[in-house]
């Protein structure tokens, strides 16, 4: 009898190594390698030198008649919404999030929203006993939903009862990490696992027309545990963010074949669960102070929807040798570069401060539109001058300080109408497409420059303030 043939396998990335080493090479990371037990080898060629030819395959065009998907919506406005309108009959959606973020809640709340409309759910724990999620289930108010609920870890046997004619039309695993396959010799968790696994539920999805969700694990990173190809093979991937100390969460969509990327929905963490945000820009505005220096409301848009969030910077002279830029829910290479348009291109001095930028309320925006109302915070807290409490900013800043119009600018100025706002600094249009319109309620101001930016807060008769740090001319003086 042959014996075994073994490899060793990064299990973050992936990779295939003949021998066993403390690093990966591929991915850098460190005591990931793990030995496998590899698949047997099959005959040269796969086997297609002597298995006779194949079938012919029919070719159609891109024109014809394809209905819309049939989906299931479970009521929960912000989930339908992020999964584009219901969750599609025979697809496959992965939810990740850090540990105790709510994935485990949401898809149960899920579960039982779609059994009370009469749509077969089974909740298959891979975690948990069948006493934890019942005691879960009645802590928020789900006792008397129709789910059904059942613990087991082996992929066999659970393809083997979602196969029956009664199966449920949706099954939850909960979750992919601790699935295994009889035919792959490694533990639960591994690369070849996860994979092996994940194919098999994908391929049920597809062939029984069962919508199939899989909750997954994270990394120190972020990112979901796993192959990367485990994102490839599901048709939606959701993210689950939030930070502990705040009582919302998001929900955003990375990938979705049914629907748009990009979107969120807003969900709001009691003691009875998570409930939908209807209106999520009063939710991050909501405790917002007027009248106080380095902060300003932007008005973003994520996926389809306008959000307004609350910018917050902090302008202080450094202690140290160099000083500090910290950051919270953007990104810090940009902040870093609108700080360099700043100096270079406007003369604002803020080299010799420690500059602290924090998105209020724990949402990360990630859209160049934001550049204009981090710099108006920024300019505001340096010049101890708050920005008008009724206004809103956007616009795209370029190297050489020129202010660049950004996408669905009238979506963006309704949302700010709709909350109150009565003005708006925003790039003007671009040349040749003759006037924006305009919106109701909002009077608009428009700019070209970022040096326009900065002129609205340093009156003649005040000039903004600098750093206590002594300057070489002051040095020179003395």
């Amino acid at each position: 009898m042959a014996r075994p043939l073994k490899r060793f396998v990064c299990q973050s990335c992936g990779a295939v190594a003949n021998k066993w080493s403390g690093r990966c090479e591929s991915c850098g990371e460190w005591n990931t390698i793990v030995e496998e037990t590899a698949p047997a080898p099959g005959p040269a060629g796969g086997g297609l030198a002597r298995a006779g030819k194949g079938r012919l395959l029919e070719f159609a065009g891109l024109r014809g008649s394809t209905p819309q998907p049939e989906r299931y919506r479970s009521g929960i406005s912000e989930f339908d919404r992020v999964c584009g309108g219901g969750l599609v009959v025979g697809s496959a959606l992965l939810i990740g999030g850090d540990p105790g973020i709510g994935k485990s809640t949401l898809l149960l709340q899920v579960a039982a929203a779609l059994a009370r409309q009469h749509t077969a759910c089974a909740y298959i724990s891979g975690e948990e006993a069948l006493d934890q999620v019942r005691l879960r289930g009645e802590r928020l108010g789900l006792g008397d939903a129709p789910v059904q609920l059942t613990a087991a870890t082996s992929v066999r046997d659970i393809v083997a009862t979602l196969e029956r004619p009664d199966a449920p039309k949706v099954a939850v695993i909960d979750s992919i990490q601790t699935m295994w396959l009889d035919t792959i010799d490694s533990t639960p968790g591994t690369v070849s696992q996860v994979r092996g696994s994940a194919q098999a539920l994908v391929e049920l999805a597809k062939r029984r027309g069962i919508a199939v969700l899989l909750v997954g694990h994270v990394t120190k990173d972020g990112a979901i545990a796993g192959p990367r190809v485990l994102e490839h093979m599901v048709d939606t991937v959701l993210y689950f963010e939030g930070e502990r100390g705040h009582h919302f969460r998001i929900l955003r969509t990375v990938k979705n074949r049914f629907g748009p990327t990009d979107e969120i929905g807003v969900f709001e963490m009691s003691d009875r669960g998570l409930s939908d945000v209807a209106n999520p820009s009063a939710l991050f505005l909501g405790e917002r102070r007027g009248h106080v220096s380095g902060t300003c409301v932007f008005a973003g848009i994520e996926g389809t929807r306008p959000l307004l969030t609350e910018i917050q910077a902090l302008v202080a002279p450094s202690s140290f040798a160099t000083p500090r830029h910290a950051v919270v829910g953007w990104d810090s290479n940009r902040l870093a570069m609108v700080l360099a348009v700043l100096e270079a291109r406007c003369g604002v001095v803020v080299g010799a401060n420690d500059v602290y930028l924090n998105v209020a309320g724990g949402l990360r925006i990630g859209e160049p539109a934001a550049d204009l109302a981090v710099a108006a915070a920024v300019v505001s807290s340096l010049a101890d001058e708050a920005v008008p409490t009724d206004m809103v900013v956007f616009g795209e800043i370029g190297l050489g300080g020129e202010v660049r119009p950004v996408s669905q600018r009238e979506a963006r100025l309704r949302e700010a109408a709709k909350l109150g706002f009565r003005s708006a600094l925003v790039p003007r249009g671009r040349a040749g497409t003759g006037p924006a319109p305009r919106t109701e309620g909002i009077a608009i101001d428009e700019i070209e420059h970022l040096s326009d930016l900065v002129a609205r807060f340093q009156p003649a008769d005040r000039p903004m303030k600098r750093s206590r740090r002594e300057s070489p001319s002051d040095r020179g003086r003395d």
